[in-house]
């Protein structure tokens, strides 16, 4: 078994299965950074099979069903694709002692990106104007008293890892004052976070905010965690963004504090169900912005992520430890 705990004997890795899409040149990167370890390349779209997991010590994968796992008897180290680990058999991963390590900040910078263009699409009133721009109406008189400037209100962010700091950082530049929730408060806050509460404390934080968002992970514990209490408590025509998991919120209460007028919009990357379907409410309303789960959508995802893989392989060949583990009995 590969140690759990934080450092330990060096794995013995020696073969490493790869079914994510790796371009040709970080495959090479890859084998010249690592000649004593095979990097196979699984031949399906969906992910490698059991056949040819079989002698394999390492995945890099999207996802993994159980009848591949089972075949996969010498597996050492899981490296996900993703940040979300909720769709993985985390408990068969630890009862076998594979190490997980997620992608955890590849996404960060885009979106970090994509949350401010939703604050700032709401602050200078671009869903009213683009809608008036389809239907060749002239809106000039009533966006000069529906705007806003972001500099001076309170960005909360619910969950403090990668993406939330990478927000962080750039919120700050806006002039926002930026303060956090997380479950474990006594942390060291991130850079450009003024202030940290625990999530005891969420109505309190939610009753002081401008801004909220959403990058908590899908777990027992978060799912539910915005309801029609919590959304009560929100000042009048604050705005909400989820960019985590769509069951963090309650849809039906949110489109109620929508459609009611309490909340002032909803910059929505995931939802609940996914995908949205057309009948759903949320499509029609003024004041939400949907952008059907692209927010992780960069360019740049498989420079980052092999550069995390390349970190990660490297620790656990040296007996270090990950750079990006996953605590398998929380789910993130």
């Amino acid at each position: 078994m590969v140690d759990q705990g934080s450092g330990g004997a060096a794995a013995p890795i020696k073969k490493v299965v790869v079914g994510v899409p790796l371009r040709p040149e970080h495959l090479e990167g890859l084998r010249r950074r690592f000649p004593g370890v095979t990097f196979a390349v699984a031949d399906g779209e969906s992910g490698p099979t059991a056949a040819e997991v079989a002698d394999a010590d390492g995945l890099v994968v999207w996802r993994l069903p159980a009848e591949v796992l089972a075949e996969a008897s010498g597996l050492r180290w899981l490296q996900t694709g993703g940040a979300g680990v909720e769709s993985f058999p985390l408990a068969e991963l630890a009862a076998r002692g594979v190490v997980v390590t997620n992608a955890s900040g590849v996404h960060a910078p885009n979106m970090a990106e994509h949350t401010l263009a939703m604050m700032l699409a709401f602050a200078r009133g671009l869903p009213a104007l683009m809608r008036a721009q389809v239907d060749h109406r002239w809106r000039d008189e009533a966006i000069h008293r529906e705007v806003f400037e972001l500099g001076g209100q309170t960005l909360l962010l619910v969950g403090l890892g990668e993406i939330a700091a990478a927000i962080a950082e750039r919120a700050a530049v806006f002039g926002m004052r930026v303060v956090g929730v997380r479950r474990r408060a006594e942390l060291p806050s991130p850079p450009r976070v003024e202030a940290v509460r625990p999530l005891e404390e969420l109505h309190a934080a939610l009753a002081e905010a401008d801004h909220v968002v959403l990058t908590v992970p899908a777990t027992a514990g978060t799912r539910g965690l915005i309801g029609p209490a919590e959304l009560a408590v929100m000042r009048p025509g604050a705005y909400i963004y989820n960019l985590g998991r769509g069951a963090t919120i309650e849809t039906a209460a949110l489109v109620a504090a929508l459609a009611g007028g309490h909340l002032g919009g909803a910059g929505l990357d995931v939802v609940d169900p996914e995908p949205l379907p057309p009948e759903s409410p949320l499509w029609d309303l003024p004041n939400v912005l949907i952008t059907a789960h692209t927010a992780g959508a960069t360019p740049r995802y498989w420079d980052r992520g092999v550069a995390l893989i390349e970190t990660n392989l490297d620790r656990l060949l040296r007996g270090e430890p990950v750079a990006t583990r996953v605590d398998l009995e929380a789910g993130y």
